[in-house]
């Protein structure tokens, strides 16, 4: 979404032309400018409450009644603003927003009947119901209840309050396909709305700023009046938003690449810095996964959790820049299951939607705890995650959880063939028995991170427990075909198989695709693929690495990718989607570091200026934060686990303050590699610090206080990093 946000705000004002996540640059009209979006879903989700200004008689509730042309040369956006040209009206509507209110300035046409819609009924995803009253000549109130995002049950009600600068010549509501000229109220399922009209003769302007609040009316009205008072000064909320935005963005500043390579780095730090998003009001008080309002002590609420992306860079990336927001996030995360009885997956407001499979919340939280962000609450943490990691949510639960765990804990593997609703409890979303291989690996992982926090807290035999099942990926590995493969449940592979498409066992992604995600035991992988040799031709079979050493972006367009939502096309890489994330550092428990270089610079070239800029769904910052760390040379392939992977980095320096989190963390970490091009990209010497790096390893903790890691590169691959102790 190209609209205004606060850095993890609440608010996200945007247009919506359609599509996803509300905006598709290839559309031709705008029908709204709604007040909440997400960066890259893959699914409509949000978009409550769209606003659009018109001119003329209100005579029709049909939204589509109401959109407008616009052209992107009338189109204009940069942190904390929009502003674009609505031509069927001669329009100029800008927008900016403070952390929980979004601002809208419109310049009308000089005009007698200067209206604002504001279509409580629709939004990017599923209104369920709304309600909206005119409460006096300057403000206009309601809520919205929406959901279903995907497949899910979720719901949830967001609450506004918006205020206008100036006094209501009219006013109308409307609700299906009756229109009540003069009316104040309208509530009820399907279409609902309100209008305020101005004259516009002589005083063209018109500024309206909405509060948001998850609470209440109360909540918003509270919200409103503290980050606005009684200012409608658009220019000075911009200018206060812009100065947040720059000091957000100097958190990470590099030189050298050229131009384009800067504005997609800086592109991607942004998009890495818009999520999760505030969920409590200024008082500090929340809606919980239980239904009721409570408040948080001691942190500050969050809400929006895509755990299954964010918990491999996006997390990790908020933890090296801004710690204090990541323990607001896990303890937010705590919360849930604290006020809603169990852990999420997939967080949308505050309701579960349980989207994507297998176990994201514990890789998640135990890299929280290793960071020190759990303190004071470690024994609720592991709690949550044992009881997440062993049994099933109650029945009458809106969770899934691990919904295959029976079958996990009995056999070591979740078996193909399972029926969903009969053998496995399903409340919604996705379900973990419908894609029982990628569920299998992803369990695995999770338990092998939830051994290392069951370890350090003195649970050892818990952490023996989960460092046993750690190994369980190995009940998936057929011998006969050197591949993960699905069993049934009679423990014999499915057959007829083709681990291209899977048979959809594993979710979004195929046998190849998932066939590296072993995060937390690369040695037994490689050992399991025939040794570090095999394993790097199958890496190279994996990238096509021949052709991409003549061609690296158009292979990377053409041999790695299909189409955007296609999954299960390719046996090679796919960097549209998450499972595959760390393949190109697989490279390096391999033996062959060089190789690790060429492949993340060839996919750097899927992020670009443009309006196609991005591989895949961001999907809250995931693929943008892969880009980061890519572009520093260093990637955290296991959550949880205290070390980053050290490749080669994209700019010749990059200064990273490291956000102060107490005594564990705070400070400037200096990478330098003089001369870094496409070509000269592989690493010869690497220092840390001042001491030579040998191994392709860098602990977490080194990094931590800040340090200069020196890079020294050349145009032909090295020995660095190829001894089997590297």
């Amino acid at each position: 979404f190209p609209g205004a946000s606060a850095p993890f705000g609440m608010v996200q004002v945007s247009p919506d032309t359609g599509g996803q996540g509300g905006y598709d640059h290839a559309q031709g009209s705008i029908f709204g400018f709604s007040q909440t979006h997400l960066s890259g879903v893959g699914c409509p989700v949000v978009g409550e409450l769209p606003l659009m200004p018109t001119t003329g008689a209100v005579t029709s509730t049909d939204p589509a009644r109401y959109r407008s042309t616009y052209t992107h040369a009338d189109e204009q956006a940069s942190p904390g603003y929009y502003r674009v040209g609505l031509g069927s009206y001669g329009i100029d509507a800008e927008l900016t927003a403070t952390a929980r209110t979004g601002w809208q300035r419109y310049t009308f046409p000089a005009t007698a009947e200067a209206n604002v819609l504001l279509n409580t009924g629709k939004a990017n995803q599923g209104v369920l119901d709304s309600e909206v009253h005119v409460v006096d000549g300057h403000t206009v109130e309601g809520r919205v209840r929406a959901g279903g995002f995907c497949a899910g049950h979720d719901q949830h009600t967001v609450y506004f309050t918006a205020v206008f600068d100036r006094p209501f010549t009219a006013t109308g509501t409307w609700r299906g396909a009756t229109r009540t000229p003069g009316g104040l109220d309208a509530a009820g399922s399907g279409a609902t709305g309100a209008w305020v009209s101005f004259d516009a003769r002589t005083d063209r302007d018109v500024v309206v700023k909405v509060g948001l609040s998850y609470t209440g009316v109360a909540g918003a009205r509270a919200n409103l009046a503290a980050e606005t008072g009684g200012s409608f000064d658009f220019d000075a909320t911009r200018a206060a938003l812009r100065a947040t935005w720059a000091g957000q963005l100097a958190s990470v500043r590099v030189t050298g690449g050229g131009d384009d390579r800067q504005v997609a780095f800086a592109t991607a730090l942004y998009h890495a810095s818009l999520h999760p998003n505030l969920a409590g009001d200024v008082d500090g008080r929340y809606q919980g996964f239980d239904g009721t309002a409570h408040t948080a002590v001691g942190y500050t609420p969050y809400q929006n959790f895509s755990l299954w992306d964010t918990y491999r860079p996006q997390n990790q990336l908020l933890q090296l820049l801004r710690p204090q927001v990541a323990r607001d996030v896990a303890l937010s995360v705590l919360a849930i299951g604290r006020d809603g009885g169990w852990l999420p997956r997939w967080a949308l407001a505050n309701s579960e939607t349980n989207i994507m499979t297998g176990d994201p919340v514990t890789p998640f939280l135990v890299d929280a705890w290793s960071h020190g962000l759990l303190a004071g609450h470690e024994q609720e943490a592991y709690a949550l995650l044992r009881a997440n990691a062993t049994s099933l949510p109650p029945a009458d639960s809106p969770y899934n959880g691990r919904s295959g765990i029976a079958f996990y804990a009995d056999r070591g593997y979740l078996p193909s063939g399972l029926g969903v609703g009969t053998d496995c409890a399903h409340k919604g979303g996705d379900n973990d028995c419908v894609h029982p291989a990628s569920s299998t690996l992803e369990y695995s992982a999770a338990d092998a991170a939830l051994a290392l926090m069951a370890d350090g807290l003195g649970h050892h035999a818990d952490a023996r427990m989960f460092a046993g099942r750690g190994q369980w990926y190995r009940n998936l590995w057929d011998t006969s075909t050197g591949m993960f493969r699905p069993r049934t449940v009679d423990g014999t592979w499915l057959s007829p198989y083709d681990p291209v498409a899977a048979d959809h066992q594993f979710h979004e992604g195929g046998a190849y695709q998932y066939q590296w995600l072993v995060p937390q035991d690369p040695a037994g992988l490689i050992g399991l693929m025939g040794g570090r040799a095999a394993t790097e031709r199958r890496l190279d079979d994996f990238f096509a690495y021949d052709k991409l050493l003549a061609d690296p972006a158009g292979t990377a367009r053409t041999d790695w990718i299909t189409k955007p939502y296609d999954y299960y096309g390719k046996a090679t890489y796919n960097p549209n989607n998450e499972p595959d994330l760390l393949a190109p550092y697989l490279y390096l428990w391999a033996g062959a570091p060089a190789k690790t270089a060429t492949v993340v610079r060839a996919a750097m070239t899927l992020f670009t200026t443009g309006p196609d800029g991005m591989t895949g769904n961001d999907d809250l910052g995931t693929m943008s934060a892969w880009y980061v760390f890519a572009s520093l040379g260093l990637y955290p392939t296991m959550a949880g686990a205290d070390f980053l992977a050290v490749s080669s980095p994209q700019f010749a320096s990059a200064t990273v303050r490291v956000g102060a989190f107490g005594h564990r963390q705070g400070g400037t970490l200096t990478i330098t590699a003089p001369g870094a091009s496409d070509s000269n990209r592989y690493v010869r010497h690497v220092s840390v610090g001042g001491h030579r790096l040998e191994r392709t390893w860098v602990s977490w903790r080194s990094l931590a206080h800040g340090t200069t890691i020196s890079h020294t590169l050349a145009t032909t691959p090295s020995r660095w990093g190829t001894a089997a102790s590297a």
